[in-house]
């Protein structure tokens, strides 16, 4: 019930598709005579359009997620394994054509051929299904180990989690999978932006994980203000903060992780 609400309420309420049934609601009021209403909405719709595409405030607000966890540095000598989440590769498209093909978060992918290298005896686990509501598609963990093997990994060293939807399934599904011992080193990979909600999920899970955050959408000294970058990238920025900002708000609502802005110092 959780994964369809939120993918409903995100449908709705995502800056594009509220833009859009913001304009909707507008014809439907100058239709209706109802021009105060009208208007209103008329404006809602600029006011959004505005603030996404061309303030900063989208990046501005990314950039407190990136910057939330660092990777440990140094680097740990061993680790146990690598856990990669799912999103940074174009299920529906893979499934039909039976490819690889990335999308702005194959960073992830990428990164986790190169731990791998770094560390040949840690295990490498591909979490992630299709987490879309009517989509069908192909999950990562699927697609993954195509790319990965044509690297040069061993199909042996993957282990495969393609049930999960979403993060909270991505940490559950993970664990149970994995089973960790006390004493060993995890590494987990996905998106910078990503990595506060993701860490709070597989600390609630019992499953101590060490962040490694990829994919970084910021230069990290974004202020509010004036767009800096095209009018789709900020569009881009603001529809991934948004949507983290709300997620974050949401799993902490509803119990799934004990903070709204999980940091490192929080166990």
């Amino acid at each position: 019930m959780f994964f369809i609400a939120a993918k409903i309420f995100w449908f709705l309420l995502q800056p594009i598709n509220l833009i859009g049934i913001l304009l909707l609601t507008t014809l439907c009021a100058l239709i209706l005579r109802w021009q105060r209403f009208g208007l209103a909405t008329a404006s809602l719709a600029f006011v959004i359009l505005a603030l996404a595409v061309w303030s900063s405030i989208g990046p501005f607000a990314l950039r407190f997620l990136e910057d939330r966890f660092s990777r440990p540095d140094p680097a740990p000598q061993t680790v146990a394994g690598i856990i990669m989440l799912g999103g940074g590769m174009e299920g529906a498209i893979n499934l039909k054509r039976g490819g690889y093909e990335l999308n702005s978060g194959g960073d992830r992918l990428v990164e986790t051929a190169v731990l791998a290298r770094r560390y040949p005896q840690a295990r490498i686990v591909l979490s992630g299904g299709n987490g879309s509501l009517v989509t069908e598609g192909e999950g990562d963990a699927d697609s993954a180990p195509r790319l990965l093997e044509g690297l040069g990994l061993p199909r042996d060293r993957l282990m495969l989690e393609n049930k999960s939807r979403d993060t909270f399934e991505n940490a559950i599904f993970s664990r149970d999978l994995v089973q960790p011992k006390k004493g060993e080193t995890w590494l987990l990979v996905t998106s910078a932006f990503h990595m506060p909600r993701s860490m709070a999920l597989f600390r609630k899970a019992g499953f101590d994980v060490v962040p490694w955050p990829v994919d970084y959408r910021t230069r990290g000294d974004e202020m509010p203000g004036l767009a800096t970058d095209n009018p789709l990238d900020s569009l881009s920025a603001t529809t991934v903060a948004l949507r983290e900002w709300i997620g974050l708000t949401a799993y902490w609502l509803t119990g799934r992780i004990d903070t709204p802005f999980p940091g490192p110092s929080d166990r």
